[in-house]
């Protein structure tokens, strides 16, 4: 077990390494007032390279000289490569092979040898043990270690230490490393202090353990939040988990992909799908608090830009900033010009237009506009589609 003093012994390790991340405010409508902690621009951009830090400052000399290795959907990897290129340590990562291209030239970048594998990260994770014991690496875990977890747990001490007011703290749920750090160490703090949990719905390994008080494996994990995908909890953090945290929350992939949205226009701020949970969770009124003070730790800003674009467009069509219209109209002439001003007029921007002139019933009357439109919200949308409804035009979806 970890206590607070060796929580503190972390931060005095790491205080040479990391940054302490701001605390900003953030202004949405929801039934509490949010605070961030931004673990999002941390060094390598995310909470990790506390534990990794932390783990490999501990090694003996005859561990140092043999190296290190770990596995990771990417953040872990990072941590891990950046700490160990700083001791001077050689360092092996296995990463699953889906991991974003992003994640792995930055752990390649760090100085780590990289080994792809199959699968997911518990996949990753399997061959990462074969190979520590097959070569005798120190195998530095990415959240089912004491020594990880109180690295992690420095968290606590910066928000408590800026916000001592704070009722509650919601955190990301992956393996349950960063809670369980979190939580040990606010709970020792301020033992009135809430600490939620937060996970995927599609990636609910803790959620269902702790409803079922013993460690259970999902068959799969499916979800934007690839930094929180784990399939089966830690011992460790499991127990952690259930002594410390008080209640733990799930949020689909449309309000995930909402809070990266909100962040990137209200703060400016890029945050990957782990990184947003938390976020997401006060955002959709998940907590059993009202009118309370509480920070949501923001834990990593390594989304893939490639899909980026994608998670945007999709948060604009979760919040009715963006809507696809298709109307059915007659091939007759001014048709297509009527609908397209009834939408200009209501004041939605045309993004792109479709127009198929062959039906599928084979009607060769009948023909389709479909419309992709920038709208103010879902009111708007539907104001749109009764105006078209009212000049006679079917709206089809």
């Amino acid at each position: 077990m970890i206590t607070l003093e060796k929580v503190k012994d972390a931060a005095r390790a790491l205080k040479p390494i990391i940054s302490n991340t701001d605390i900003l405010p953030m202004p949405i409508k929801c039934d509490n007032q949010i605070f961030l902690k931004t673990e999002n621009l941390q060094i390598t951009g995310s909470f990790k390279i506390r534990g990794a830090s932390y783990k490999i400052s501990k090694l003996s000399p005859e561990e140092r000289a043999k190296g290190v290795i770990a596995c990771s959907a990417g953040n872990h990897a990072q941590g891990v490569a950046l700490a160990a290129q700083k001791n001077n340590i050689p360092a092996l990562i296995c990463l699953p092979e889906g991991a974003p291209i992003s994640k792995i030239e930055a752990t390649r970048s760090y100085g780590a040898q990289i080994m792809l594998v199959k699968g997911v990260y518990d996949d990753a994770y399997q061959k990462a043990l074969e190979l520590q014991k097959e070569h005798g690496y120190t195998f530095i875990h990415p959240f089912d270690d004491d020594d990880v977890i109180a690295g992690q747990g420095t968290i606590s001490l910066e928000i408590l230490e800026e916000m001592p007011d704070l009722d509650a703290i919601v955190v990301p749920i992956g393996g349950g490393g960063l809670i369980s750090g979190v939580a040990f160490a606010a709970k020792q703090i301020k033992p009135s202090i809430k600490v939620y949990g937060v996970q995927a719905s599609n990636a609910s390994s803790m959620y269902n353990s702790i409803k079922e008080d013993r460690a259970i494996k999902l068959a799969s994990v499916n979800t934007l939040a690839d930094g929180i995908a784990v399939k089966q909890p830690g011992d460790l953090t499991f127990d952690y988990t259930k002594h410390y945290v008080d209640e733990i929350f799930t949020v689909n992939e449309a309000e995930i992909y909402t809070a990266i949205l909100t962040l990137i226009e209200k703060k400016k701020m890029v945050a990957e799908g782990a990184g947003a949970v938390a976020l997401a969770a006060a955002m959709f009124n998940k907590l059993p608090l009202t009118n309370k003070k509480v920070c949501c730790v923001i834990s990593g800003g390594n989304i893939d830009v490639n899909r980026l674009s994608r998670v945007i467009t999709q948060g604009l069509l979760n919040t009715g900033r963006r809507a696809m219209i298709t109307i059915q109209l007659k091939d007759t002439p001014g048709q297509l010009s009527e609908a397209i001003q009834c939408v200009a007029k209501l004041g939605a921007n045309v993004i792109s237009a479709q127009h198929e002139r062959l039906a599928a019933n084979g009607d060769i009357d009948t023909c389709y506009l479909k419309l992709e439109l920038e709208t103010r919200n879902f009111e708007h949308i539907q104001s749109i589609k009764a105006t078209l409804h009212g000049n006679g035009f079917s709206i089809i979806v």
